[in-house]
């Protein structure tokens, strides 16, 4: 960037410009406010210690961790720990059974504390000093100096406590502790444990905006002009006081746009209110995600006492009845899925590299929305969303006041509702990713003839602290909901599967508008392939495995095909959330009863983030930028010779060709009067006999675009080693995924292998997991050993805070040992 600048400008510009730079640095040096992320140097120790808050109990052989941490990951996979005797009545179960791994079969119960030592620069009395926790995996009791400062029992909210009291005088050598404690059946999913999300130290003037002080809206927005509204709460400030705040919106490249700088009287705790305008704004869509910044300087008597920093998109949504959702004037489909919250071999520990990558491959599946099921998410999920571009659906319970779970939110439901709805709604309403709330997932309110009222309380709650979006529930039992006025009183009401449903709920439901708020539930595990080929609901094998021709789907939903044609065909459905993007420890559907099968098999991406086949069928539906060729199954199958192997071709080219050996079997085209024949194309008595096979596609005019083949494997020959990145950066905190894989001589993946595997990392970096994608699979993800699942592995490799090189090695018996070189700088 440098260098293109000095070509483009005088030196003395140059010199200029540094000398901005220099004395913008030195201001911001010298910012009041100052923001500490308190990651390292942690001490850990799983089990109650009524005496772990006080500075003279001593932690020094308790484990040292950096946060984010999640005690549980580590293992081992046990089937006796959180079995859960329990009818799931939203899965149609009318007596209880005995659930193996709903919850991951991970030591997620019990008790852990940490304990950290810290000391607060520059600190003098008149300062605040705040703690805020991203997230921390539950029932959080917060120390500091001995002395009890708050608690938070949902685990996956933000929250935060002033501490400014509980400091000593000078601000050093300070004691936090935290308890943490997750008790059984607490959980339907992998919850995770432990602060395993971020937690900061925020220093301020007593005069200043406080945590998510500031309410962003774009009251009118046009290609001319868009009006920007910001609404900032003064904390401390005297009623009658004057204070001056000095408002910069700044674009991607710095540049300031928008400027107010004025001086308001503080009337009874009023926010200070400012309107600015920018003229021909870059307005925000999954596909521009322009951002702007906002600074806002505090000034009082002419002395600037807080700085603080908001990020805003331009955008305008709009729900219209009958007619769908219009973002910035056009109208859309959500091509969104849902995510559950652990990283899978990395468990609950938020990592950003982790997130940026599997957004990267949603991205490329032409995916634009995600749905945090069924949970507030991790602030970095939300601000790549806002970066990259995905709309968002951000949800908060998946348990009101009737319990799902036996030790589950509903303990505090009535107390804290309101509370955790109004953090979530003030952390995430700037965001311009976020174009809906959602109040709940499957609640077993909704046959309750009450039910209504809570949706009631807890949408007056989002329509309170934000006006300006939508809110949802996802409603599993249509007919209920429309007895009861459950459907009725939502802004937007949301529908997990029915698709059959969706035209007379439209034509009765007050709101014209039908969201797919949990779509699909297909299940199929990577590479595996189940003959015959048949369209089944629950269908089970010896083997706990799911077949990959993505025709098997739970007894409440529906193969992918169904929801496309429902979005395709009507204006009034306003799209869909797939359950899932990624597979995700727990919920192991449909092997509830039999262990080992811990994870679930509904992810579109494996546990190892590695694509299963029907992410090219969403991606040819859903990528209109890239064009998408896919074959399926693999082609070695030395016991299969001379039966029949159906093939099926995920692709957007209208018409394919498919060859064996040579031998053409036919021309397919897509059909718009066979739902199934619409999105994919099929040769159902192929024989199967060894060799190549070859599909061609062809334009709508008959034209030659594309070719792809894939070839019957030969002999394991070696490992093959594929990173999504080489360089990373050296902050002990850098991801690279490598896919380890065993070849033929020729290359050819040797889709049935599943050997050992045994890696290491030397450098400065670390080996820091890996997962085969099988949820079958007990190895335990922090060792580096583990066996491939039908050819293929995911290693992670994490950077450390010295720059250099990091090499990665894979070698198992009887093939051939391969490295990979990554640079961290």
């Amino acid at each position: 960037m440098a260098i293109l600048f000095i070509n483009k400008t005088t030196m003395r510009t140059f010199f200029i410009l540094i000398t901005l730079l220099c004395a913008s640095s030195i201001l911001y040096a010298q910012s009041p406010r100052q923001e500490i992320l308190l990651d390292k140097n942690w001490k850990f120790s799983k089990g109650d210690f009524p005496e772990a808050m006080l500075q003279s109990f001593s932690d020094k052989d308790w484990e040292t961790v950096n946060i984010p941490h999640d005690w549980a990951i580590f293992g081992p996979f046990d089937r006796s720990i959180d079995l859960q005797h329990v009818a799931i009545v939203e899965d149609g179960e009318k007596a209880a059974i005995e659930h193996t791994g709903r919850s991951g079969g991970l030591p997620y119960i019990g008790t852990g504390w940490y304990r950290l030592h810290f000391d607060v620069p520059e600190y003098r009395k008149g300062k605040r000093a705040t703690l805020l926790f991203d997230g921390a995996m539950s029932q959080a009791e917060v120390y500091v100096n001995g002395k009890k400062v708050g608690f938070w029992p949902c685990g996956y909210n933000s929250f935060h406590f002033d501490i400014t009291d509980f400091l000593h005088e000078d601000g050093t050598d300070n004691l936090l502790a935290v308890r943490l404690e997750n008790a059984p059946q607490s959980a339907r999913w992998y919850p995770g444990a432990g602060l395993y999300r971020n937690v900061h130290l925020i220093v301020t003037e007593s005069l200043h905006i406080p945590v998510w002080g500031t309410y962003v809206t774009t009251p009118f927005v046009s290609e001319e002009y868009a009006v920007v509204n910001i609404k900032s709460t003064l904390q401390n400030a005297k009623n009658g006081q004057t204070v001056r705040i000095d408002t910069k919106i700044l674009d991607a490249e710095g540049k300031v746009v928008a400027h107010s700088d004025n001086r308001q009287r503080i009337n009874h705790d009023a926010p200070f209110t400012q309107n600015l305008i920018i003229q021909h704004p870059h307005l925000w869509s999954p596909e521009t995600p322009t951002l702007y910044s906002i600074r806002s300087d505090v000034y009082h008597n002419d002395q600037l006492v807080d700085q603080y920093t908001t990020t805003l998109g331009v955008r305008e949504i709009k729900y219209i009845p009958h007619k769908g959702f219009f973002l910035n004037g056009q109208r859309r489909k959500f091509q969104g899925v849902c995510n559950h919250h652990d990283l899978g071999p990395l468990g609950a520990a938020v990592n950003e590299a982790a997130l940026r990558y599997q957004l990267t491959l949603l991205k490329d599946m032409g995916c634009d929305a995600i749905r945090t099921t069924h949970n507030m998410p991790a602030p970095e999920l939300v601000r790549l969303c806002d970066e990259m571009g995905f709309m968002m659906m951000v949800e908060s319970f998946d348990e009101w006041e009737i319990a799902k779970c036996e030790n589950g939110y509903h303990r505090f439901f009535q107390e804290w509702a309101e509370r955790d709805m109004v953090n979530m709604l003030h952390h995430y309403r700037n965001n311009p990713s976020v174009v809906m709330w959602s109040i709940g997932n499957e609640v077993r309110e909704i046959m309750d003839k009450q039910g209504y009222k809570t949706v009631l309380y807890l949408q007056d709650i989002c329509h309170r602290e934000d006006p300006t979006r939508p809110v949802t529930c996802g409603i599993n039992r249509a007919n209920s909901a429309l007895q009861n006025g459950f459907a009725a009183s939502l802004d937007l009401p949301g529908f997990n599967y029915g698709t059959s449903r969706y035209p007379s709920l439209y034509e009765q439901l007050p709101q014209n508008l039908i969201l797919g708020s949990e779509t699909a539930s297909t299940v199929s595990s990577r590479g595996v392939y189940k003959f015959p080929v048949r369209e089944k609901a629950n269908a089970r094998y010896d083997d706990l495995q799911c077949s990959s021709y993505d025709v098997e789907y739970c007894g409440w939903s529906n193969i992918p095909d169904y929801d496309f044609a429902l979005a395709d065909d009507y204006d009034w459905t306003i799209g869909q959330f797939v359950w899932t993007g990624f597979d995700y420890l727990g919920e192991p559907t449909p092997y509830k009863e039999e262990w080992p099968n811990h994870s679930s098999m509904f992810g579109i991406i494996d546990l190892a983030s590695i694509p299963k086949d029907r992410y090219y069928l969403y991606r040819s539906v859903w990528n209109r930028k890239s064009h998408t060729l896919h074959i399926l199954p693999h082609w070695t199958w030395e016991e299969r010779e001379g039966e029949i192997t159906p093939i099926y071709v995920y692709t957007d080219y209208p018409t394919v060709e498919l060859f064996v050996n040579g031998k053409s079997q036919g021309k397919q085209s897509k059909n718009k009067d066979s739902v199934k024949q619409r999105y994919r194309l099929m040769w159902n008595d192929v024989v199967y006999e060894p060799g190549e096979l070859k599909a061609i596609a062809y334009d709508a005019a008959g034209n030659i675009q594309e070719e792809k083949t894939v070839k019957t494997a030969g002999k394991p020959y070696k490992i093959k080693l594929t990173a999504n990145r080489t360089m990373l950066t050296a902050d002990c905190k850098d991801l690279a995924y490598i896919t380890v894989s065993v070849v033929d001589k020729d290359g050819n993946l040797c889709p049935m292998d599943n050997r050992l595997i045994q890696m290491s990392v030397t450098g400065n970096g670390s080996y820091r997991a890996a997962a085969n994608g099988d949820p079958t699979s007990l190895e335990q993800f922090h060792l580096p050993q583990m066996h491939l699942f039908n050819g293929m592995l995911t290693a992670i490799v994490q950077s450390s805070e010295v720059a250099g090189k990091i090499t990665f090695q894979a070698k198992a018996k009887g093939v051939k040992t391969s490295t990979i070189e990554l640079d961290a700088q």
